[in-house]
């Protein structure tokens, strides 16, 4: 009997054109049949935004079958990245026990360590494929330009990804991978991380407009405040390695929450 097809689920949050995404199709389609439901323009850093205010239409743009038997269905949305995983899931995954097998996001066009994965759309729709118990993972390249190389990924790409469907997430965590945008030879190898701790300062430059009211665009320097801790994401990839930090969705600090049980008087 043949084995069944492993049912990936793609989208991203650089649009479905990116060649973040359009790599990472390419490389997924050697483990099983890949729909991949993204963006129709560009949506970074929306989160875990959904749209409320106007109706979504999923347009298809591709269909293919490859040599191993293996499908890629490409759709675009004029949605945010978590309303690409919503809408997947209620077009093509009606039935709640045949859900997807894997939600894969990104390559995202830059970082997502440190503080940019609170802002993340390709990490939002990860966590997004957590919330239904779904095995997510998260991929980023440190370099935003349109034309990145992404070789550094797909040296290292399988290693994780063979890893990551042996052993996933457990439920109601998923994965953050981050890469560093130098040559792949020269990566020192792959190491699980914290988040790191950070935060942008001067986020916005003041403008004129010809019209004489003030604009801001956004700008902003990123301070490092995590200088004592060596497995900090964003500090792994400055020394050249490829940096995974396991993320949740219950953001609860218990230790927090207990502490302040004890010295709050709420009776």
């Amino acid at each position: 009997m043949q084995e069944r097809a492993l049912k990936i689920l793609v989208t991203n949050d650089d649009g479905y054109s990116s060649k973040g995404i359009n790599t990472l199709e390419r490389l997924l389609v050697q483990y099983g049949d890949v729909l991949s439901v993204a963006p129709k323009d560009a949506q970074s850093a929306k989160s875990t935004a959904l749209t409320m205010d106007v109706p979504l239409r999923l347009f298809k743009v591709e269909s293919k079958t490859f040599e191993n038997g293996h499908t890629l269905d490409k759709y675009h949305l004029n949605g945010t990245p978590v309303d690409c995983v919503k809408a997947a899931i209620v077009k093509f995954f009606e039935d709640p026990n045949l859900l997807p097998d894997v939600v894969v996001s990104g390559i995202n066009h830059g970082s997502n360590a440190s503080a940019a994965a609170l802002y993340s759309g390709t990490l939002g729709a990860a966590k997004e494929g957590a919330l239904y118990g779904i095995p997510s993972i998260g991929f980023s390249l440190d370099n935003i330009y349109p034309n990145a190389d992404f070789s550094p990924v797909e040296r290292f790409f399988h290693r994780i990804f063979e890893n990551f469907l042996k052993f996933p997430p457990a439920e109601g965590t998923f994965l953050n991978v981050n890469f560093p945008a130098i040559p792949p030879e020269e990566i020192k190898g792959i190491k699980f991380a914290a988040q790191g701790m950070g935060r942008w300062t001067k986020e916005f430059n003041l403008y004129t407009d010809p019209h004489g009211y003030e604009c801001l665009w956004m700008a902003g320097r990123f301070i490092n405040k995590d200088n004592r801790r060596e497995n900090a994401d964003h500090l792994l990839m400055e020394q050249g390695y490829v940096a995974i930090t396991v993320q949740k969705i219950d953001s609860t600090d218990y230790r927090e929450l207990e502490r302040m049980q004890h010295c709050w008087q709420l009776e």
